[in-house]
């Protein structure tokens, strides 16, 4: 089959991606264009990267070929005729107006290589999904093949719709600004900063590698990126100090995958959220900020708990990098994230936000000589092709999963499946709440974080807030579910990516992970009956909620690992620690009540068994 040379297919991709991020850049600086224009241009250099990047069936040939060069410019096609087609496509009415030839012929041309597309992308899950819908909105739904195509292709309500928009808008962006920052060596500074604080206690290189993970989520909004990035060293250096493999991979990948929900830059599914919920992003961090924290709390101590438990020390200080010639050497490369954080105090939009923080990436580096050279021309250029690489999966799945929410919206389907999750769960909060993350988790195991949100949010949100939940919880809700399913077996992607460095066992790992993430899975039940976890009502009730909330998910733990403070916990503890830690996720006086008075209790069960302990060695034993 012929093909292109590598050299040349490796510049064409290099020139496309650059491009496509001077693109957004400039867009970004000087105000965008039409929707169609803006969300076409945007989906067109997705498919032409994708084409020209991703392989089509069996392995990936070693030169982009000339049947991938024909799908790409077949699909660039479809995606730019709307914007070549402007005048026509703001004037016909749709649903009156039948589609012509060209519409069918350019809108069945994307669909078709937009599923293709997201399948090399993503894998089969999205596009068989979107498939189903299609075939549902043709036999069940009554709808007609133009009606399709108006909903799907000739309306900003599908392929063009909000998922696209924001993809185009904030997601590009902030990708390309944590390009600039990885480039920038601020994973080194992070990776130091980390040991420099935790490297020396107990299970030292654990909590490192949950810090790391914690600070590198910043700027990357993937939780198998994260593993591989940090990972690579993480994994190893706890397998060095005594932590079995599994354990070492399960860490890494639950602590990467919180970075999806961890301000200032979560995942690209928060940006829609902001768009779908109708706030600024900024007040999406603010929702997100508590549970996040108590997310990498309950990690932190799981790791501290397991690491006294098998009697694991820290790093020796002497080989540990110092706090302060960390901060003097490349501290000035938090700028840009701090930066970032003041421009949306400020009250600037996210994508403002986004743009001054890659325009102050450069020059940080020129304060210090250790990273004053590290952007030349060329590796700018590489770092927007990268960024635009970056960008390709989730351009393209927020496309294919606008076809779903476009289907959904035109058949109804929204509301039947509201009605039949009230219908099933008995108009009862805790099973529809119950059945939600299933569906979440389940949605989350073949899709991307984004798409599973998206098709969440249209399925599922409307049944919880019927059911009285506010819509900012129940959006958050699903957003952790689909975060979570990166860690959730059978297909865990983040756990096989840690598993892959780690070496271990799939099984070991995998069990690892759900017992160090199970608080993540309790804290959205906790700011769905609290919402003052989501700084939402008055400043008394959210500190005592927050505080009640910390506790909760340290027992938990302890419980989970068989350690708290006062040494091993025993059976008995251990239940009541969990029982205690329950009791206080629902806000109440009655319930912290319950539960600190179970936790005393397994406190004093502690202290009791510790101190018998203490009693029944014998002078003549000690050495």
């Amino acid at each position: 089959m012929m093909a292109l040379p590598t050299t040349v297919s490796n510049r064409l991709i290099v020139l496309i991606g650059a491009v496509m991020s001077a693109f957004h850049l400039y867009v970004a600086m000087v105000g965008p264009p039409q929707a169609y224009v803006m969300r076409g241009v945007h989906l067109a250099f997705a498919l032409a990267l994708a084409f020209l990047l991703l392989p089509g069936i069996g392995k990936r040939a070693p030169r982009v070929s000339v049947i991938d060069l024909i799908l790409m410019l077949l699909a660039v096609a479809g995606a730019l005729y709307p914007s070549f087609n402007l005048e026509y496509m703001v004037t016909r009415m749709p649903y009156v107006d039948d589609p012509n030839m060209y519409d069918y012929l350019f809108g069945g041309l994307l669909i078709v290589l937009l599923l293709e597309a997201t399948r090399r992308a993503t894998g089969w899950a999205l596009p068989i999904i979107s498939m189903l819908f299609l075939a549902y909105a043709l036999t069940i739904g009554n709808q007609s093949v133009g009606a399709i195509m108006d909903q799907t292709y000739l309306t900003t309500e599908g392929i063009f719709g909000i998922p696209l928009y924001v993809s185009a808008t904030y997601v590009m962006l902030f990708i390309l600004f944590g390009a600039f920052v990885e480039r920038s060596g601020a994973g080194q500074l992070f990776m130091d900063f980390a040991l420099a604080l935790a490297g020396h206690t107990a299970g030292g290189p654990a909590k490192v590698a949950v810090l790391t993970s914690a600070l590198f989520g910043t700027v990357s909004g993937s939780a198998v990126a994260n593993v591989m990035t940090t990972g690579t060293f993480t994994i190893p250096l706890m397998k060095r100090t005594g932590y079995n493999a599994g354990f070492a991979g399960a860490v890494e990948a639950v602590a990467s995958t919180g970075g999806q929900i961890m301000p200032p830059i979560m995942g690209a599914a928060a940006f829609v959220m902001a768009e779908f919920l109708g706030v600024s992003y900024l007040t999406v961090a603010a929702f997100a900020i508590l549970p996040a924290i108590l997310y990498f709390l309950a990690v932190f101590m799981a790791v501290h708990f397991e690491a006294r438990r098998v009697g694991l020390v820290g790093l020796p200080k002497a080989d540990l990098p110092r706090l302060k010639a960390v901060l003097a050497e490349r501290g000035h490369l938090f700028f840009p994230l701090f930066l970032i954080v003041a421009v949306l105090l400020a009250g600037y939009s996210a994508a403002f936000a986004a743009l001054c923080g890659i325009a102050s990436v450069i020059p940080t580096t020129w304060l210090r000589a250790s990273t004053r050279k590290v952007f030349t021309p060329t590796v700018i250029i590489e770092t927007l092709a990268d960024g635009a690489r970056n960008t390709v999966i989730v351009a393209l799945a927020c496309a294919c999963a606008g076809i779903v929410v476009g289907i959904i919206t035109l058949t109804g389907a929204g509301l039947d499946f509201t009605s039949l999750v009230l219908v099933l769960s008995g108009d009862t909060l805790l099973i529809a709440l119950l059945m939600t993350m299933l569906a979440g988790i389940l949605l989350g195991m073949g899709l991307p974080t984004t798409p599973a949100y998206i098709v969440q949010v249209a399925l599922l949100v409307p049944a919880l807030v019927k059911l009285g939940v506010q819509v900012e919880a129940a959006h958050l809700f699903v957003l952790y579910f689909a975060v979570l399913s990166a860690i959730t077996p059978p297909v865990a992607m983040a756990v096989y990516a840690a598993n892959g460095i780690s070496r271990g066992s799939l099984l070991d790992t995998s069990w690892a992970a759900v017992k160090l993430g199970l608080t993540g899975y309790v804290i959205p039940f906790m700011f769905v009956f609290g919402p003052s976890l989501m700084l939402m009502g008055d400043p008394l009730t959210i500190i005592q909620t927050a505080i009640t909330a910390a506790i909760g998910v340290i027992c938990l733990a302890g419980a989970l690992h068989g350690y708290f403070f006062f040494g091993p916990a025993r059976l008995i503890e251990r239940v009541l620690l969990m029982a205690g830690a329950f009791s206080l996720i629902k806000p109440g006086v009655l319930t912290d009540a319950i539960g600190f008075g179970l936790i005393f209790l397994a406190i004093v069960f502690q202290l009791l068994a510790r101190r018998r302990t203490t009693r029944q060695i014998s002078p003549s034993e000690v050495p």
